[in-house]
């Protein structure tokens, strides 16, 4: 097994389709074709609730933890190598290619976030853990998860070149195209978010209400 059979494997377990999958097998409908049209775990959540979304987000990352562990197929890789980081960085963007583009799916998939996340937990789980860390803190304050996804996404080229200083220069270059990829499959969320016109993840509604009726009594 060489490297262009694992690369070609990845993107085929990237290709799932979960969001899809979910949505035909369960409730007989395509996602695609409800709410934002996103085949993501966040359309997910909110057309079908918050069970059904986590599941289609956890398996999403999978695809991204998975892909990234192919390179252990190829003993003749050093786990602590610099050629085996690299291979695992193509495994894992051949992965979040599928997702975006799956060929389970007539190549029209999810914007990516969550295998993208999946695939930094298989490489480096800290970095991972800072991300989510940047998601978690936003998505509190804001309620909104592609802003949460956008300054996670962002925050992981500052934790690589800056925080852990990591030498691997594909990783590095990795992590900007990440942060890049991120941003463009984000083009309208970020015009709704500019125009006041971006969805809010329906958590913590009421302590928004509580916040919105001191603002009217001052």
């Amino acid at each position: 097994m060489n490297e262009f059979l694992l690369t070609l494997i990845a993107y085929l377990i990237g290709s799932v389709p979960t969001a899809v999958w979910v949505s035909q097998r369960f409730f007989s409908i395509d996602i695609r074709d409800y709410g934002s049209g996103n085949a993501g775990a966040t359309n997910v959540y909110r057309v079908l609730g918050p069970k059904w979304g986590t599941l289609v987000m956890i398996g999403d990352m999978l695809k991204g933890v998975l892909a990234v562990q192919l390179v252990f197929l190829l003993p003749d890789y050093e786990p602590e190598g610099m050629a085996f980081q690299n291979l695992q960085t193509l495994l894992g963007l051949a992965a979040v290619i599928g997702h975006i583009f799956p060929i389970w799916a007539d190549f029209r998939g999810g914007k990516g976030v969550a295998t993208i996340f999946g695939m930094v937990l298989g490489i480096s789980p800290l970095t991972a853990v800072g991300c989510v860390s940047i998601f978690s803190l936003v998505l509190y304050l804001t309620r909104f998860v592609s802003l949460s996804s956008i300054l996670a996404s962002i925050s992981f080229p500052v934790f690589i070149l800056v925080v852990f200083n990591v030498e691997n220069p594909l990783y590095r270059v990795f992590a900007i195209t990440v942060a890049l990829l991120v941003l463009l499959t984000h083009q309208k969320n970020i015009g709704r978010l500019l125009k006041g016109k971006e969805g809010k993840l329906p958590i913590l509604k009421g302590r928004d209400r509580r916040r919105e009726q001191r603002n009217k009594t001052r």
